[in-house]
């Protein structure tokens, strides 16, 4: 049984344990549906074994070895993922601008993080994409056990993975890609290529572009550590099994001729908005990040525009670009709204 339809069916029990609001007290009645569905590990329900089903059908899915949903963001994949492949005293490679959790996990395993910078695209005020030859150069002579890689950026600049996984290879350093930006690329032709058939280990967060609620992710792994152990040092006994099931059936959509159709149908309009707003610039390999500038201002002045006089919101800027994010749930008509105000910006 799915999760999904678990959490629909009627427990004929009655319950002495936890959750103690045993699906019928709603503190907050906002939420009512979700303390419905709010179950622990009882007898009577048995998620745990329809979460290992959940997450086997995922692993098939992505076609990987292993597959495990995360409630806890891809932090909490990063972390299991460098408590699963790197021992105390052992070098870590990674950027020194990357998301904190990256030196965290380091930081956690006992780890030596060893930095790499990244050159500025200066026109566009972002960091440029990693190379192999960037990873090769430290990893020569260092003795580097695993290598931390976050690609898409946040402003969608993909890096080349299968050559930095030869890389890797090369040196005997596991390979590990923070791709929480780019949860929706295995089911797209018109989207960069997924690392999840690549690096040893891959992080997703379904909650930023993939529609998922906050802050469900994936943990993908491709090699033969088990980061099961890893995973439940660091998470709680206790999980939400509503969010749970919210990742099976996020899976199941984005892997469905409708999910498809929506990634689609979104990349199309996108690429239509680029088209029509002559009056802009956009730059990018991931086309669910609008990364636009204008001539006439920076960056901040675009994203000040945008909000006080558009009420558009983006999700990060600089002195020179605004990113305004789009994935599932960015409906034609946001889209129009945002094709007309930067239209309508001289």
């Amino acid at each position: 049984m799915s999760l999904v339809n678990l959490l629909k069916k009627t427990c004929r029990k009655t319950l002495f344990t936890t959750p103690s609001h045993a699906q019928g007290f709603f503190i907050f009645h906002k939420l009512r549906n979700f303390y419905k569905y709010d179950i622990s590990e009882t007898e009577a329900h048995d998620p745990e074994t329809a979460l290992s089903k959940a997450e086997s059908k995922a692993t098939k899915i992505y076609g990987t070895k292993s597959t495990s949903f995360l409630t806890n963001g891809s932090t909490s994949g990063i972390i299991g993922a460098v408590l699963s492949c790197v021992n105390s005293g052992e070098k870590v490679l990674l950027w020194k601008n990357a998301h904190p959790c990256h030196l965290n996990a380091v930081k956690l395993a006992g780890g030596i993080p060893v930095f790499y910078d990244l050159e500025k695209i200066e026109e566009w005020d972002i960091y440029d994409k990693t190379t192999p030859e960037i990873i090769e150069k430290y990893l020569k002579d260092r003795g580097i056990k695993a290598v931390l890689v976050t690609s898409p950026s946040y402003e969608g600049i993909v890096s080349p993975i299968r050559e930095i996984k030869k890389v890797c290879e090369k040196y005997g350093a596991y390979l590990i890609v923070d791709e929480a930006h780019g949860a929706l690329y295995p089911f797209s032709e018109n989207l960069p290529k997924s690392s999840v058939k690549i690096a040893d280990f891959t992080i997703q967060s379904l909650h930023k572009t993939a529609g998922g609620l906050n802050p469900t992710a994936l943990l993908h792994c491709n090699c033969e550590v088990d980061v099961k152990p890893a995973l439940r040092m660091i998470n709680t006994t206790s999980p939400s099994y509503p969010l749970l099931a919210s990742i099976e059936k996020n899976i199941n959509y984005l892997n469905s001729q409708k999910g498809r159709r929506e990634i689609e149908t979104l990349i199309s309009e996108i690429k239509a908005l680029k088209e029509e707003c002559g009056n802009c610039e956009f730059f990018g390999d991931d086309a669910t990040k609008i990364l636009v500038k204008h001539p006439n201002y920076t960056g901040e002045e675009l994203s000040e525009i945008l909000y006080d006089k558009y009420n558009i919101e983006d999700e990060r800027t600089n002195s020179k670009s605004t990113m305004l994010l789009c994935g599932i749930g960015t409906n034609k008509a946001k889209l129009t709204r945002l094709k007309q105000a930067l239209k309508g910006i001289k």
